[in-house]
């Protein structure tokens, strides 16, 4: 290819060359893969800031999705519970993934089925405003999985509280 971009054809590499360097710039190897290998008569450094700078246009648009993690025991009450949902409907309302714990001490290990109850229980505790992205897995002595926000409104876990009590 030329400046211009028009196709000159397959040619030898001295070919190629010469009429680099008769038109001043350079000869830059696009896809060195390709059969024959594809290359491109350009001002070098204009090449080079043009990739740059397209580069750093395409990392600002890229939006980083962090996995924020919460633990929990087997053994939490109701309160501990819903203040720790709180801070995981922050996390997901932030679009952040959220991947929860449940961690089994000493002989709880002979009780998993308790592990997999509490983690259904979060689960429909946020209802259909979450995907469920990885399902309750037990790795060691940690039943693990990983939730994100839907775009739906999640629960005021606050709210199922009060209504509880009255």
């Amino acid at each position: 290819m030329d400046e211009d971009g028009k196709l000159l054809g397959v040619m030898s590499k001295g070919e190629a060359l010469r009429l680099a360097e008769e038109a001043g710039l350079d000869l830059v190897e696009i896809s060195p893969d390709a059969s024959p290998p594809v290359a491109k008569i350009v001002d070098w450094g204009k090449f080079n800031y043009q990739r740059t700078k397209q580069l750093q246009k395409n990392k600002r648009n890229v939006k980083v999705v962090e996995i924020k993690q919460m633990r929990f025991g087997l053994k939490i009450g109701e309160n501990d519970l819903a203040v720790k949902l709180r801070k995981v409907t922050s996390f997901l309302e932030a679009g952040h993934k959220v991947k929860i714990g449940v961690w089994y001490k000493g002989r709880e290990m002979a009780h998993q089925e308790l592990g997999y109850k509490l983690a259904a229980k979060v689960i429909e505790m946020f209802g259909d405003s979450i995907v469920v992205e990885q399902s309750p897995s037990l790795a060691g002595r940690q039943l693990s999985f990983v939730i994100r926000g839907t775009g739906k409104a999640l629960p005021n876990l606050n709210q199922e509280k009060k209504n509880a009590k009255a």
